[in-house]
């Protein structure tokens, strides 16, 4: 990509495709939109009405908001003064937000209403200035509008302006980044313009291939290094139409009205996709179970077909037997149309980050023809380390590393990388950058290896290694992701640092398990008495039995642990991008944990 810095880049993409809509968003029910040419136009008035208000060079600027167009006003606007964008999760509460601010030497912030207001103001946090997207009825004057520093920008426009960003070069600090603190406090990670660029640079075309007609829909906060390259940069740099998702609770609904043809996410939306399919099937007729699992076997044979078929075979179409392609038609056209209409009907690709995607639920997914592809990588690496290509996806792999960077694995299994897109360091922490590298090696803390065609296999985080005191290692996270893939399984935690066996801690899946146990007469008004119901807790015991019997036996659950409490971001159990917190639950439960390894014989315990 021949640009120097992410405006330049945006810039490239208003040229071209001045009269295509760059967002799509609800408004009062109805979705609006606004085309490049004037997204462009509001981000040069809103960075003018920054320089106006006193912002320079390098200041550090908050953006506390979900998602939504001045959310990318606000980013751009920002990066053409040479000011530095500090995105801050609006679900964090305001003590975080405080660390957070002045960890990172924050002097103004743009917030979404007057709740993310009222954390500044909890939080006691001294700004030059505030300036609120949503203002409420009443005005204050401790915050300017977003409308009124556009104005103001509009009516003021600054000559230098244009040759502010024309100037900014790849080694510019773009953005502070936070860590999302899963075993502690965040951490401010430096990202420059050319962190981005090489990342967008490396990505393109190895994955699915954006392309200017595609609409992809956007529901991970921006916050999240994710979706701030793969569902904000990557599509802005081709002309993508980016739709916005109301909140999580609404994506069918938005699927159904975008009608996205590429979709982003973490593990979790495609683990509730799946859990979702699966009820409604096993709530059906027999006959429709019969048909459904013959149409996924089916499915699952073309992808292996797909897998390994040569490449000419494979652009011509002629990687399937013809007697094949017949029955595959059947399948598709009786259950695999049926689901992929119920995502929107347009979807060629998914892209699965920022996790541990369970390899059932993938094959799951390429066996309805809706391909996934899983990526891994890190905020420090801008994220994308490495992602499956569109042809030749291996499922239960984190694809091949990109092309533009380095990666090796140190001998106790730790996968370090090096290249463009890595970090320089952690903001106003020379200590914590020093331990995070060893000579220009970014040290993961993930565990990994290479399979035999070179794709990335990630093991679990390093630190997450539980080692019994048998002497085994388990690696939580796959057994949890396994787990997981039961429909009446929200979340699970695998525990056992130090003990003879590992024990799950299970949050269920109410919305599958209530209908059930009211089928089996189960009194389900309190969801504290279902969760310590016997019959309910040996049915979960027996999920996870089934779901775990592959593993080593030392790596299977020998005890469960059922929770009745939902774990949330509001209650302080999940980060912002959906990651159980370990150190916080581990915390919480740290009786009954301690008390079911005490007990004899108790193999199902709630909470």
């Amino acid at each position: 990509m021949n640009v120097n810095n992410t405006v330049q880049m945006l810039h490239k993409t208003v040229k071209k495709y001045p009269d295509k809509s760059v967002f799509l968003w609800k408004n009062q029910g109805t979705y609006e939109s606004i085309t490049y040419e004037a997204f462009w136009t509001r981000i040069r008035n809103f960075a003018n009405g920054l320089l106006q208000l006193g912002v320079k060079a390098d200041d550090k600027i908050a953006i506390i908001s979900n998602s939504n167009p001045m959310w990318g006003i606000s980013d751009f606007a920002i990066a053409s003064v040479q000011a530095v964008s500090v995105p801050i999760y609006p679900t964090i509460p305001s003590e975080q937000v405080a660390y957070i601010a002045n960890n990172v030497d924050i002097t103004y912030a743009i917030v979404e209403d007057e709740e993310q207001f009222d954390k500044l103001m909890t939080a006691g946090i001294p700004l030059e200035k505030i300036i609120m997207m949503f203002p409420g009825e009443t005005t204050s004057g401790e915050y300017e509008s977003f409308q009124e520093v556009e104005l103001l920008g509009e009516e003021n426009e600054n000559p230098d302006w244009e040759s502010l960003w024309i100037d900014l070069d790849r080694d510019q600090l773009l953005t502070i980044m936070n860590t999302s603190g899963t075993t502690g406090n965040p951490k401010g990670v430096m990202l420059t313009h050319g962190n981005i660029i090489a990342n967008i640079e490396g990505a393109q075309f190895w994955v699915v291939e954006l392309i200017p007609k595609d609409v992809t829909l956007s529901y991970l906060p921006l916050s999240h290094i994710f979706e701030r390259l793969a569902g904000h940069y990557l599509p802005l740099s081709v002309g993508v139409t980016i739709g916005y998702a109301e909140n999580i609770t609404t994506i069918p609904d938005d699927l159904q009205e975008i009608r996205p043809t590429v979709l982003t996410s973490v593990p979790r939306l495609f683990e509730k996709v799946y859990r979702q399919v699966m009820d409604e099937i096993n709530q059906g007729s027999s006959a429709k179970k019969r048909i459904f699992n013959w149409a996924v076997s089916i499915g699952e044979q073309k992808y292996e077909y797909y897998l390994h078929s040569q490449m000419g075979d494979y652009l011509s179409q002629t990687f399937l037997p013809k007697s094949f392609h017949r029955k595959w038609k059947i399948a598709d056209k009786l259950v695999f149309q049926k689901v992929k209409e119920k995502l929107g009907g347009r979807l060629r690709g998914l892209v699965s980050g920022g996790g541990t995607l369970n390899p059932e639920i993938a094959k799951f997914f390429w066996a309805l023809d809706i391909p996934l592809m899983e990526g891994y990588g890190l905020t420090e690496t801008s994220p994308i380390i490495s992602t499956n290509p569109m042809i030749r996806a291996k499922v239960g792999t984190v694809g091949k590393v990109l092309p533009n960077l380095e990666v090796k694995i140190a001998d106790d299994g730790e996968i370090l990388v090096r290249g463009p897109s890595i970090t320089q360091g952690y903001y106003n922490d020379p200590e914590e950058t020093e331990e995070a590298f060893i000579g220009d090696w970014f040290k993961t803390g993930d565990i990994g290896e290479f399979d035999e065609d070179d794709y990335l296999k990630i093991i679990d985080r390093k630190k997450r290694i539980l080692v019994l005191s048998t002497g085994m290692n388990v690696a939580p996270a796959p057994i949890e992701a396994s787990i997981n893939e039961s429909t009446y399984i929200s979340q699970s935690l695998i525990v056992g640092d130090n003990r003879k066996y590992v024990v799950a801690l299970i949050n269920p899946e109410f919305e599958t398990l209530i209908p059930w146990a009211k089928r089996k007469g189960i009194n389900t008004e309190d969801k504290a008495g279902l969760c310590k119901d016997p019959v309910v807790q040996k049915r979960l015991h027996k999920e996870v039995n089934r779901l775990t019997k592959n593993f080593t036996n030392y790596a299977q659950p020998k005890k469960i642990i059922v929770i009745g409490d939902v774990w949330s971001i509001d209650t302080g159990e999940l980060t912002p991008k959906l990651s159980l917190k370990i150190n916080v639950l581990e915390e919480s439960y740290a009786d009954i944990i301690t008390e079911t390894y005490e007990e004899n014989g108790t193999v199902e315990k709630a909470i």
